[in-house]
């Protein structure tokens, strides 16, 4: 699966690693890496910032506080701000979209953090329960054993990064990318512990780490995963109010039917004349409908998607007027109010879906009465 947390726990691992070297062997270069890292981790997403931040607050608090006074730190901050800057140039262009999603995020709570045991307890599971001792010790072990005091500022840096989260009503797996740190520094604090003692413990935890397996790869056809998740009760809690109703779990949920809905909207296409054909926009209503029809509808021909969510939004309308609509899981009733015509022709979705993509209507409006130029600020949803 690649998404824009999937490299984050090799950067924010890198960039601890990095960091700590400088520390230990006073070697620039290593801090001049971290800037790179960090530069380049921005690129791909945002979370570096959280992590870079409670770090240079752990290493602010504690004795390696020197290190912000060496001429390299500074470098390093430089060159992380140039290799991020195409990122922040561009948000800066186009009014801080991400600034936009995150504060929608807030006003409407869509994220769902709980309170802080709730949001601790959900770590705990997360991370294998059976290894919490391990990053645990990670935390307070650099306190108590001179041997690991120069690891405190990574110690305070997780302490920090989670309340950062936490605040800021991150989802849970925001602060994911920070725990192989802590279970190399809960490593160093247990690495005495009797061989025999070892085995056993990693042997538990690896049999858990084996249940929950089909949760989180796709090993098991969703027919087959529903009995598991049934069975073991190992049903992720919703995250965010986009997962409530999820009948596997939002990831696999949310991976189900797209060719379907290809199929279908290609059907409707071919249906209209020719004339028809050349004029007509597809709009959908979330952007995962609109990449699933891009990248499968290159073999039916269809048109570019269109969509008022996130990115999509900034790719506009591509020159289409709306004289005829294909809308995918729009509200027909809505555009009744502005269409000439507005015609259901059938409805999409799959077992297992997620709830608003199964039973959703595809309809066609003719005679958008204002442009989709002139209403696509309206379909705006940053979110």
């Amino acid at each position: 699966m690649l998404t824009t947390a999937t490299l984050e726990p090799i950067a924010w691992t890198a960039l601890a690693y990095l960091l700590t070297r400088a520390l230990v062997q006073h070697s620039a270069w290593a801090l001049l890496g971290a800037g790179a890292v960090a530069g380049v981790a921005m690129e791909a997403k945002y979370g570096i910032a959280i992590w870079t931040i409670a770090l240079a607050l752990g290493a602010a608090v504690s004795p390696i506080r020197r290190l912000l006074l060496w001429r390299p730190f500074w470098l390093a901050i430089c060159l992380a701000t140039v290799i991020a800057a195409p990122s922040l140039i561009w948000q800066q262009a186009h009014g801080w979209p991400f600034r936009e999603v995150h504060a929608r995020h807030l006003a409407e709570g869509t994220n769902f953090t709980g309170t802080p045991l709730q949001f601790e307890r959900q770590q705990v599971w997360a991370m294998n329960i059976l290894l919490a001792p391990l990053w645990i010790s990670g935390i307070v072990i650099p306190f108590l054993r001179p041997s690991l005091k120069q690891a405190r500022f990574l110690s305070i840096g997780f302490v920090a990064a989670t309340a950062l989260v936490f605040v800021t009503h991150g989802k849970d797996y925001y602060l994911f990318p920070a725990y192989p740190t802590m279970f190399a520094v809960g490593a160093a604090a247990w690495a005495t512990l009797y061989r025999w003692l070892q085995i056993v413990w990693l042997a538990t935890a690896t049999a858990i780490f084996v249940l929950a397996v089909p949760v989180a790869l796709p090993i098991l056809d969703p027919s087959a995963l529903a009995r598991y998740l049934t069975l073991t009760h190992l049903a992720p809690t919703p995250e965010e109010a986009a997962a409530v109703g999820a009948p596997l779990t939002q990831i696999f949920s949310d991976e189900l039917g797209w060719r379907e809905l290809e199929k279908q909207v290609a059907t409707v296409y071919r249906s209209l004349s020719s004339d028809e054909r050349a004029a007509v926009a597809i709009l959908v209503t979330n952007y995962s409908e609109a990449a699933a029809l891009n990248v499968y509808g290159g073999e039916d021909g269809l048109p570019p998607a269109l969509c008022g969510q996130n990115q999509y939004f900034l790719w506009g309308t591509h020159g289409y007027r709306g004289s005829i609509i294909i809308h995918v899981n729009g509200d027909p009733g809505r555009w009744r109010r502005g269409c000439e015509s507005v015609n259901v022709v059938g409805t999409f979705g799959v077992p297992y879906a997620m709830p608003y993509e199964n039973g959703r209507p595809i309809f066609i409006c003719r005679g958008l009465r204002r442009s989709l130029d002139e209403i696509w600020g309206r379909l705006k949803r940053f979110q």
